[in-house]
């Protein structure tokens, strides 16, 4: 009888074990996916910080152009400005969100190390 208990407490804590296993490989697929994505809004970041310098460059009347699909589109250089400013924004909020987001993953992936 002592074995039967000592061989069912064994495979509780192989049950035990896998289950923290897994929950540390999904830990780490999400920390993973989060550098994926931050390295996308980071790329996406610097183009248009480098297409505001472009546009802070022109003069008032200067054309400008938007991309639409395969169509050239004229735009207003204020409207450019304004649009490609908020998308600044946007993707400034983002990274800020996956940086906390990683943060809170990594803690989390050190306290299941560490069980």
């Amino acid at each position: 009888m002592a074995s039967s208990s000592s061989s069912a407490a064994m495979r509780e804590l192989q049950r035990e074990l896998e289950t923290k296993a897994n929950d540390l490989s999904k830990l780490q697929k999400d920390i993973s996916k989060n550098h994926q994505v931050r390295k996308k809004y980071t790329i996406q970041l610097g183009e248009n910080e480098l297409v505001l310098k472009e546009l802070d460059l022109l003069k008032e009347d200067a054309n400008v152009f938007k991309l639409i699909g395969p169509v050239l589109v004229k735009q207003d250089l204020a409207e450019a400005n304004a649009n490609v400013r908020k998308r600044i924004d946007y993707i400034s909020a983002e990274l800020k969100r996956l940086d906390a987001t990683l943060q809170d993953l990594e803690e989390k992936q050190n306290s299941k190390k560490e069980a």
